[in-house]
């Protein structure tokens, strides 16, 4: 028997938990117009504005000559919720190169599906692909630095941040930076296999010579750079502290172990003249160690030594009223903004006379 028409193709299609990554079809025109046109959704982008459905069908038609990711260009995969029928949500990009050993990724979300974790579910989704399927080496991503949320995306799928390369990137006119990040498979399958569960120990331990390089190591995560600095700084600060209105400031500080493994570091500074209270000056939980409650942990030792020590409160200060800022943290462990703002940060007590 002699079958006529082309051979059908076999199509891109990926199922995660809750949802299905496919090629873009026709049916996918009015939301991608929809969220594409949106100005905060495009602020970190660089496609036409304003985003017409003209463009939507042109991109569409051009994804509709492929049959998933293609060495030698980008291609675009529609997000959506449930099966391959379902409302789309999103989109995700993929470029392979000539020899499909590396990848990159992009991704947009509709901001009414945003904050559910569907970006996160949809990236690891795509990069177990690309590693376990396609066997690429390396995948690559690269972001606006101002654009934290996605950054949030990277940093929860494992990739790490190796660098910013300063107005390099032109977008919308204009030059700007990009900050880039990158996943090799085995750094990938090691994140997925770091821990994750609450601890059953947290110990503020010493800072000897036999732990300092590794305690130098820990690092916060690149979205956090702006709320708090690094370890390396805080040592250095630690070691020749600086004198403030007369006084010598007295640090304290500590390594924080989880399970035996170090995580993070505390820095203390010890009541001087004109602040009657210790102050938690730094307070670092290294990225694979995030989400396991290790931080609060840590505060709630401190709290508990220093109430016993007599004292009648801690000062803290924190970068407030930006996403990913960690005031709802030291807020949920009792801190009350005092209405002071100390060089753009507001600062806050915590009552131990209760």
């Amino acid at each position: 028997m002699v079958l006529n028409g082309p051979v059908p193709r076999r199509r891109f299609h990926l199922q995660t938990d809750r949802l299905t990554i496919r090629m873009l079809a026709h049916g996918d025109v009015t939301p991608l117009t929809h969220y594409r046109k949106l100005p905060d959704v495009a602020r970190y982008q660089d496609w036409p504005m304003p985003y017409t459905r003209d463009l939507a069908h042109e991109l569409v038609d051009e994804m509709d000559t492929l049959a998933g990711p293609t060495p030698g260009r980008w291609v675009q995969l529609a997000i959506v919720t449930g099966d391959p029928d379902g409302p789309m949500i999103g989109d995700l990009a993929v470029w392979l190169d000539a020899d499909a050993t590396l990848a990159m990724i992009g991704y947009t979300l509709d901001p009414a599906h945003q904050g559910e974790g569907y970006a996160v579910e949809a990236v690891d989704g795509i990069i177990g692909w690309l590693f376990r399927r396609k066997h690429v080496h390396r995948i690559a991503a690269t972001i606006d630095p101002r654009n934290l949320a996605s950054a949030r995306v990277l940093e929860r799928c494992g990739f790490e941040y190796v660098g910013t390369a300063r107005s390099s990137a032109l977008s919308r006119g204009g030059w700007t930076d990009d900050a880039r990040f990158s996943l090799l498979e085995p750094d990938w399958r090691a994140w997925r296999r770091r821990p994750t569960g609450a601890p059953k120990r947290v110990e503020l331990v010493e800072i000897t010579a036999d732990n300092v390089r590794e305690v130098g190591h820990l690092d916060r995560a690149f979205s956090q750079r702006g709320f708090v600095s690094p370890v390396l700084e805080s040592l250095a600060e630690a070691l020749v502290p600086p004198t403030i209105r007369g006084d010598l400031v007295r640090p304290w500080f500590r390594a924080i172990t989880a399970d035996g493994d170090l995580a993070g570091f505390v820095l203390m500074a010890e009541p001087y003249r004109g602040r009657p209270h210790p102050y938690l000056w730094r307070l670092v939980v290294d990225a694979r160690h995030q989400g396991r409650g290790i931080g609060r942990r840590a505060v709630e030792q401190i709290i508990a030594e220093r109430k016993a020590a007599g004292f009648t409160g801690i000062t803290v200060s924190y970068v407030a009223g930006e996403p990913g800022a960690p005031a709802p943290f030291y807020e949920r462990l009792g801190f009350v903004p005092t209405g002071r703002v100390d060089d753009g940060e507001v600062e806050a007590v915590l009552d131990l006379s209760v």
